[in-house]
């Protein structure tokens, strides 16, 4: 996958950067606000731009995992076999056809995993201690979290850094995030005290009074966590989905594909400020 031309030198990674072990969750409970397409994307133009990016599939559904162009049926080793048998995560690494970019995937084993992990011993850490390995060889490590707020979701929060909060422009928006910053800050304070909200987004946008009025509202709500690339709906970005491709292999000239490198690039710029002012 080539780093798209418009693309300017500031973001492609540099040999000299200290640039590893980002680990973000991908996350928001309700379901349709863009969250697969969201972790498939930014995963895809991370990799284009030069960083070693691995994704997460943790929802039983498997979206990203077909969306980027793997069939279940084919996988022997998933999510599933990391945190319940606890195998080894580098052979459950799939190597996609994009340069720097990896895929671990999800079957719909995985749906069993809730009632399962019920019994066992540091149940909320499995994913955590799965991935511990992989920090030093990625730069990006993106998963992909279900659209629910169980003992799945708990284990990427608990294995997360950073969480990206994608939002639908919808009259509900604030009301669905105040559950899941609830179950952030109960997982910070219990089990990740490294835990934060790296940023939060809107999604499919469509012009219109009511979905400015959100976007002031959400963007009031969250002050400098709030990202100011907003993904717009575009069939598009379905369609690249179901043809199994990241966007940027698909139509790289489309709305979504543009949306999705300006939030990649701020996401990327966000990170080196942070860097910059740690001084290192």
């Amino acid at each position: 996958m080539d780093s798209d031309n418009n693309s300017s030198d500031s973001f492609i990674k540099k040999d000299i950067e200290k640039f590893s072990g980002k680990i973000i969750a991908v996350a928001n409970q309700k379901g349709g606000v863009g969250k697969t397409i969201t972790a498939i994307n930014i995963a895809a133009y991370f990799a284009s731009y030069g960083y070693k990016t691995i994704l997460i599939d943790m929802d039983p559904q498997s979206n990203a995992t077909s969306g980027l162009g793997f069939s279940q049926d084919k996988i022997k080793i998933s999510t599933y076999s990391l945190i319940i048998y606890s195998e080894d995560p580098d052979k459950a690494i799939l190597n996609t056809q994009y340069e720097n970019l990896k895929l671990i995937p999800s079957t719909k084993q995985l749906s069993g995993a809730e009632v399962e992990l019920v019994t066992v011993f540091k149940r909320e850490f499995r994913l955590k201690e799965a991935i511990q390995k992989l920090e030093e060889n990625y730069d990006f490590i993106i998963i992909d979290c279900p659209p629910s707020l169980g003992l799945i979701t708990i284990n990427a929060l608990s294995a997360a850094k950073d969480i990206l909060i994608p939002i639908q422009c919808s009259y509900f928006a604030l009301e669905g995030v105040t559950q899941l910053l609830n179950i952030i800050d109960m997982v910070k304070r219990s089990l990740n005290v490294k835990l934060e909200v790296q940023g939060v987004f809107m999604t499919m946008y469509s012009r219109s009074n009511l979905a400015d009025g959100i976007i002031n509202e959400i963007k009031n709500y969250f002050g400098d966590k709030f990202y100011n690339s907003i993904i717009p709906k575009n069939v598009r970005l379905d369609e690249s989905a179901s043809h199994g491709k990241p966007i940027i292999a698909f139509d790289k000239n489309a709305k979504g594909a543009k949306a999705y490198d300006e939030l990649a690039k701020e996401i990327i710029s966000r990170y080196k400020n942070q860097i910059q002012k740690q001084g290192y």
